[in-house]
């Protein structure tokens, strides 16, 4: 796989302001659709699919399920169009050099949509042990898939940090105490900071060129005043720094006294080199991060 530098804007156009359908990957500055169907082919596997056939359907587990699938898949749409919709309610079309159907396979849990051929579809797909393979040959992929999801995340939390009334504070952690021991053991280089409670340890809108995982104590995240995270023990938290290089987009304060991993970009993508069962884990904690603010807003 040849090197490829997802902090350079691709000529796709950002993600509108307001949508209605799924915030999908080509909205995203970062995404590759050239790199995207590069790693899929080498990784996944093609699959062809007539006018009209079920390619996944909403609420189906990611194992098992309705269509008897062994596994949940991700796909990256070579030819042909395929309608995305929930509750017999049609969503969005996916185009050529899309990716769709990710958020099952990265979080395990059951599709929030359908989707069917609206004509004869040629496309490439990954589970997640392919997913993993993936992102072990390269780990900048990862950065990617992660990039598409901060876009939302960033959309998301901003709506939320508008709500007259409270959001519910979601705590979360991504590394489990083992996961968390291999992954610091990993890292080229690291360094463990400590934080008094009350200490600002990075403000909205500051440049930021590390993400920190908590190894004890909690974080609060907050946007535009609003406390919308708490993070705990094995919990991150300032990773699109080191995704993107973008801007802060939250505030994050010491609760209590904490000690923090601090990780910066060259260092996490050679931990993920070593073992991309780390990049896996980020990305479900974005993946989780998503579901709780569209719960949010949603009012579930």
């Amino acid at each position: 796989m040849h090197d490829f530098d997802f902090t350079k804007p691709q000529p796709a156009g950002g993600a509108p302001e307001e949508a209605s359908a799924p915030f999908k990957a080509a909205q995203s500055r970062f995404y590759d659709a050239k790199v995207a169907a590069e790693i899929f082919r080498s990784a996944g596997r093609e699959e062809r699919f007539a006018t009209a056939a079920i390619l996944f359907l909403e609420d189906e587990k990611a194992k098992g399920g309705l269509l008897k699938k062994p596994s949940a898949r991700m796909y990256y749409l070579a030819e042909g169009q395929v309608e995305l919709s929930i509750a017999g309610r049609s969503l969005d079309r996916v185009q050529p050099g899309e990716v769709f159907g990710e958020m099952a396979v990265i979080s395990g849990q059951p599709r929030s949509a359908s989707a069917q051929a609206r004509s004869d579809v040629v496309a490439y797909s990954m589970d997640a042990a392919e997913l993993q393979v993936a992102l072990g040959r390269s780990p900048e992929f990862a950065l990617m898939l992660a990039s598409v999801m901060y876009d939302r995340l960033r959309f998301l939390a901003a709506r939320l940090a508008t709500r007259k009334v409270a959001a519910t504070v979601h705590k979360f952690s991504v590394f489990d105490a083992p996961l968390l021991a291999r992954f610091e053991a990993a890292l080229p280089r690291a360094s463990t900071v400590r934080h008094w409670g009350g200490t600002v340890i990075m403000r909205e809108g500051q440049a930021g060129a590390f993400m920190y995982v908590v190894k004890a104590g909690q974080v609060l995240i907050a946007i535009r005043g609003t406390t919308v995270e708490a993070v705990g023990p094995g919990g991150t938290f300032g990773e699109m720094a080191v995704v993107d290089q973008s801007a802060r987009t939250a505030t994050a304060t010491a609760e209590v006294e904490c000690e923090l991993l601090q990780v910066d970009r060259p260092s996490l993508l050679q931990a993920v080199k070593t073992d991309p069962a780390f990049a896996m884990a980020l990305l479900r904690g974005v993946a989780e991060r998503l579901r709780h603010m569209n719960s949010q807003l949603s009012g579930k």
